[in-house]
């Protein structure tokens, strides 16, 4: 895929189970904030005509970021949710180019990210003609589903079942209109539940941007990541990705 891209990377966060007070995206990661690395490795990515990083209203930090120098990088300012970010970060790109424009999303505290993974996912959507797909992994580990009280009620089968990374790879028109619609549907369930009206039928949550896309009937390619690309959540994930990225330096 030679096409020109854009790359949208939601980062207004807190990160509130990594504790402490600097948001996770700044936190120091191999002498570098997260923030940093995350974006130097998506300037690498070819055909890239834009980064928009959505950011919070009253992040101080973003000046530490020296990627934020490149000419590519552009910035917005988010919602609450993170599905509330990638739609504004998603508007921004609609004002510099066609919907047509590919544009991948991709999570700022997944540093990881190799370029040959990036290249994988673009090339399988091209070569097979689908509407969008994204990284992930098939699921390696039993699955448990629990009760109320955390106690076992069923072991999962996990054949089917893989774990969702980013980037995730859409149209930004496409993608802008399945992310709008979706959280207005989401606000209309909050709604309802205040007013303690269920509903059987109510969608999965969107958590991600293929979650929008498949509310629209769409079935967005799975593409396997072959390198390591875990989102620091906890802790212990910093500590992981330490050793990780000093591994890929040596």
């Amino acid at each position: 895929m030679n096409e020109q891209r854009w790359i949208v990377v939601p980062a207004a966060g807190i990160g509130e189970r990594m504790g402490g007070h600097t948001p996770k995206q700044y936190m120091m990661l191999g002498g570098s904030s997260i923030l940093q690395i995350t974006l130097s490795q998506l300037l690498q990515v070819p055909n890239v005509e834009g980064i928009v990083v959505v950011l919070s209203a009253d992040d101080s930090l973003w000046p530490t970021v020296n990627a934020g120098n490149d000419r590519r990088v552009h910035t917005t300012i988010g919602g609450q949710t993170r599905a509330e970010s990638v739609s504004a970060g998603l508007t921004f790109v609609l004002s510099q180019c066609n919907p047509d424009t590919w544009v991948f999303v991709h999570d700022a505290a997944r540093p990881l990210i190799q370029l040959s993974d990036v290249q994988r996912l673009s090339d399988a959507v091209y070569n097979s003609g689908a509407m969008g797909g994204i990284l992930a992994t098939p699921v390696q580990d039993t699955l448990k589903q629990a009760s109320e009280y955390y106690g076992i009620e069923r072991t999962v089968n996990r054949a089917e079942l893989w774990q969702a990374q980013t980037p995730q790879l859409f149209r930004a028109g496409e993608l802008a209109n399945a992310m709008n619609k979706a959280i207005e549907e989401d606000k209309k369930t909050a709604e309802a539940l205040d007013h303690q009206i269920s509903n059987d039928n109510q969608p999965a949550p969107l958590t991600d941007e293929a979650s929008a896309m498949e509310r629209q009937g769409h079935e967005p390619l799975l593409v396997e990541a072959l390198q390591p690309n875990f989102k620091i959540t906890r802790p212990v994930d910093l500590t992981i990705a330490n050793a990780l990225l000093g591994a890929q330096r040596s």
